[in-house]
């Protein structure tokens, strides 16, 4: 007797464990670890659906009393034993249910219909079909004459590829029953392939390779070495924008894949598939895929099952593709590894690259991280030796980088220029467009609206205790206060600039439909393609705006942070950034590395061929050290300011910080559980403990929000913690009409 261990598919943690199952008989060959199947559950014995975690021949609990398993779900790829117990991890790293964190491993769960392609061919040779058809001809059974006498068309060469089943059936009125008759008399036979839906519609010959400079053909060479060796390491390559890491990853891919070793390559961005699939298809041909949430569930599905069969080499994607099904996985290549759409914002709330490093560590395959402006985190790591890290410090083929000017927004303002654009940024514009070279303009929009700030001395009003800007908060539609989301700090909206006493104060705001506006007015007869979330939905919504501008079609480029992550247009020779400073008054720890990366990100997208490149960066912070060392390209100047800053006020890397998120309809209910959370992990020991507060987002749906956030230096304490508090909660009935949610920050 088999019995399985179930974990039901329901995000309610005090169903988060495993129930056993009897395995009936006739299930019994088709069971397997990560099925999906149907189980009674409670008095009512109502069906629900759970995966399959675990199989043995040893009952838990009196066998009478187990119930059995009601059927398997056909399902779209079958979960992996390795990627269940990843999926453990991260329900225990990022604090989820187990249900959910399945759900995260899985991006594909369901069975799709396979799309076939049928072709009805001869059985016989020529002259008997022929004289089949005069028989046929003789009974008057027209339907199968036609059906003979379209293939007896056939060239010769043609004759045994035979007539695809669709024509048959739309072209010829033939009918299911008659070609199944034909079929049992042994005069023709219908073949079935499968058709899969493929993403990639890539007809691209190979280009010429670009040979290696030193720094890149060393890079390949010692990581290979390694991994011939043996070695199955963690690589962080920092190298400057237009350095040719992409080239540096394709040549370690192909040594690797011709291990008979598989690779996921992850983007950070769906704006970046097209270009990156586009390079890779040159380079390894139909052995390369894609997945990503623009694609229908049949792609999706498709992809992941070409994936376990082997039929590719190569996964290209966003974080999901983290968790393709390859049974020979050999190495993960983390693009721009810096990039916050890497973290879920979902539960569970995990760090793709962590998972990628534990994931890679369970198959025994490596891992390649990359980026001009690393994470503090990953720095931190290679800089301490956990990665190793590699540097490119020269733009590939020659190209320099390019110039950067910084324009004091304050004193345009005492200009009276009210414009969006500077007097300076205008003038190159100008120019840019007389000479047919092109610019891209990118609004850095993190933050838009979400702090106070003085347009005459630039400062933004900040907590006096965490670092980070004060919210604002409405009442009345009108910001009447100011709160820190990290302490709860507050104080009364001020009507003039604490600072200057200016009274030119309040929410800042800009969007990229008002600098296309302001474009179009300013420069008439201009071009311009605008990418934001209003112009890029649909499948290819991405795909379309970057091909009208990569082929000219356009003069300026207008967006946010999708347009500044790894394009490369050969004809811009201009990048203009409107209000650089804005990422630095979120509220948010992290505000200056996002400020820095961003800033570097849009410049490296001027002078990438033979023309030069010129940036012009506006800012009402020129002195900051994120935006000096931004403009220089001097990460390692900006990582001494800012690991300081995270070591003076315990900040990740140096410490580990825990949020708990509490959240009810009732906002006593969430208050009360959310006090009673800080007091238990108060008396936990050698802790710092801020809130609890509001969230910033402190209702939501008629949800009310509170926020805490734990520090400790050891991450194993405050997963003990969650653990704990995860107790208290489901133990206390007092408190079942309030959520908490867990996040490793």
């Amino acid at each position: 007797m088999i019995f399985a261990d179930v974990i039901i598919d329901i995000s309610v943690k005090s169903l988060d464990k495993t129930f056993q199952y009897r395995v009936p008989d006739e299930f019994a060959d088709e069971i397997e670890i990560g099925s999906l199947v149907n189980i009674p559950f409670g008095n009512g014995n109502r069906l629900l659906e759970g995966y399959v975690i675990g199989l043995s021949g040893e009952a838990k609990f009196d066998i009478s009393k187990t119930k059995s398993i009601a059927g398997i779900v056909k399902q779209g790829v079958v979960a992996e034993s390795h990627l269940l117990s990843l999926a453990y991890w991260i329900k225990q790293n990022y604090g989820s249910t187990m249900s959910d964190a399945i759900k995260a491993v899985m991006p594909v769960r369901r069975e799709v219909k396979e799309q076939v392609t049928r072709i009805i061919y001869p059985s016989v040779s020529r002259s008997v079909l022929e004289e089949y058809a005069k028989e046929f001809e003789r009974k008057h059974n027209a339907a199968r004459v036609r059906m003979l006498r379209a293939l007896l068309m056939l060239e010769d060469e043609s004759y045994n590829e035979g007539i695809d089943y669709g024509y048959a059936i739309h072209n010829l009125k033939m009918t299911a029953s008659v070609l199944n008759g034909l079929k049992e008399k042994g005069i023709i036979n219908i073949s079935a392939v499968r058709d899969y839906r493929n993403p990639v519609a890539m007809t691209c010959e190979e280009e010429e390779r670009p040979e290696l400079n030193r720094q890149q053909q060393k890079i390949v060479d010692d990581i290979c070495m390694e991994y011939d060796a043996g070695v199955r390491g963690t690589y962080l390559i920092h190298g400057v924008t237009g350095s040719g890491k992409t080239e540096v990853y394709m040549n370690i891919i192909e040594r690797v894949i011709a291990k008979n070793k598989q690779v996921i390559m992850l983007i950070p961005e769906i704006a970046l598939t097209f270009q990156t699939v586009n390079r890779f298809y040159k380079r390894f041909g139909d052995k390369v895929s894609v997945i990503h949430s623009r694609l229908s569930a049949g792609e999706k599905y498709d992809q992941f099952i070409r994936a376990k069969k082997g039929e590719i080499d190569i996964m290209i994607g966003p974080r999901s593709a983290l968790f393709t099904p390859f049974a020979n996985l050999g190495l993960i290549v983390m693009d721009e590894e810096h990039e916050t759409s890497y973290k879920s914002d979902m539960p569970p709330k995990y760090n793709a690259r962590e998972v990628a490093v534990h994931r890679a560590g369970m198959l025994g395959a490596s891992v390649i991280l990359g980026s001009a402006t690393p994470s503090v985190e990953a720095y931190y790591k290679a800089v301490t030796g956990e990665y190793k890290l590699f540097k490119l410090t020269e733009r590939a083929g020659g190209a320099s980088l390019p110039q950067v000017s910084i324009v004091d927004l304050r004193k345009e303002l005492e200009k009276k220029n009210y414009s969006i654009f500077s007097t300076l940024l205008a003038d190159k514009i100008r120019d840019r467009l007389s000479r047919k070279e092109q610019v891209i303009i990118f609004i850095n929009r993190r933050g838009y609206a979400g702090f106070v700030s003085c347009r005459k001395c630039g400062e933004a009003i900040g907590c006096p205790h965490c670092s980070v800007s004060l919210k604002p908060h409405m009442f009345r539609k009108k910001v009447d206060r100011l709160r820190c989301h990290y302490c709860g700090h507050e104080i009364v909206m001020p009507s003039c600039c604490p600072s200057c006493g200016s009274k030119y104060i309040g929410t800042f705001g800009i969007g990229t439909q008002q600098v296309e506006e302001a474009v179009l007015k300013n420069f008439p007869g201009v071009r311009t393609v605008r990418m934001d979330a209003d112009t890029t939905t649909g499948k290819e919504g991405h795909e379309k705006q970057l091909k009208l501008f990569a082929e000219g079609k356009a003069d300026v480029l207008i967006g946010t942070q999708m347009i500044v992550k790894g394009h490369d247009f050969p004809n811009v020779t201009l990048v203009g950034i409107i209000a650089a400073d804005l990422s630095l008054n979120v509220d948010d720890y992290k505000a200056a590395e996002r400020t820095y990366q961003l800033v570097v990100q849009a410049a490296g997208r001027a002078g990438r061929a033979d023309k030069a490149g010129e940036v012009v960066l506006q800012t009402y912070k020129p002195e900051h050290y994120s935006i000096v060392c931004a403009a220089r390209q001097d990460y390692e100047k900006f990582y001494e300011y800012e690991i300081a800053m995270r070591e003076m006020l315990q900040y990740p890397p140096i410490s580990n910080i825990l949020g708990v998120l509490v959240y009810s309809e009732k906002e006593e209910s969430a208050a009360e559980l959310s006090g009673k959370f800080a007091e238990f992990i108060r008396n936990y020991g050698d802790i710092q403990v801020l809130g609890p507060t509001d969230a910033p987002l402190a209702k939501v749906k008629d949800i009310y929000r509170k926020i805490i956030y734990v520090k400790c230096s050891e991450h194993s304490v405050l997963c003990g913690i969650k653990d704990r508090l995860e107790e208290f909660k489901n133990k206390d009935i007092v408190y079942k009409d309030c959520g908490v949610h867990f996040e490793m920050l």
